[in-house]
């Protein structure tokens, strides 16, 4: 072997090792690969969503009365009491008894048919309603804050990023919804 040959193996190993420690060293490096998350915010509106609650209620209500001065009433009772009154007394007696049992059946009468009318009553099922809103979060995505280097930025993304955004070749945030 001559010697031209032993240098040239020699400078072939050196370059080799130089290239290899160069690429270990990251000569090459294009710099960060990732921007880091300092903060994500979630940003959530709220909407009231309109729907209507109804329920049933039972209603009584009173009959149309017919006799309002309770006329018949106060006339059965009258002669009721009137015939009544006459059973008792004798002369002017049985006149004053009478009388006064006519009063006092009339004014019974009247009370008894107030109370009938009163008590005459029937019952209907109404359907009431309202307008109740149920409350909903709608999530409208976050607001980023981000570190390349040491430059900041912020940003709104649909998505949670997590702890750090990938970058492009450029040392631009991919945002994509591929990276969660």
């Amino acid at each position: 072997m001559n010697k031209s040959m032993l240098a040239g193996i020699g400078v072939g190993v050196a370059a080799a090792l130089g290239v290899a420690a160069v690429a270990g060293m990251n000569v090459f490096d294009r710099g960060p690969q990732y921007a880091q998350v300092l903060s994500a915010t979630p940003i959530k509106e709220s909407i009231k969503q309109p729907r209507q609650e109804c329920r049933n209620v039972t209603l009584t209500h009173r009959r149309a009365v017919q006799d309002d001065n309770r006329i018949a009433g106060s006339v059965l009772g009258a002669v009721a009491g009137g015939v009544l009154g006459h059973q008792f007394g004798g002369g002017r007696g049985k006149d004053v008894a009478t009388v006064a049992g006519a009063v006092a059946g009339g004014y019974a009468g009247n009370q008894v048919q107030a109370g009938m009318q009163n008590r005459d009553t029937y019952t209907t099922t109404e359907q009431r309603c309202k307008t109740v809103y149920d409350k909903q979060e709608k999530m409208l995505g976050y607001d980023v804050t981000y570190k390349i280097g040491n430059q900041q930025g912020k940003i709104r993304t649909e998505n949670d990023p997590g702890t750090r955004i990938p970058l492009d070749r450029n040392g631009q945030l991919i945002l994509n919804s591929d990276q969660a």
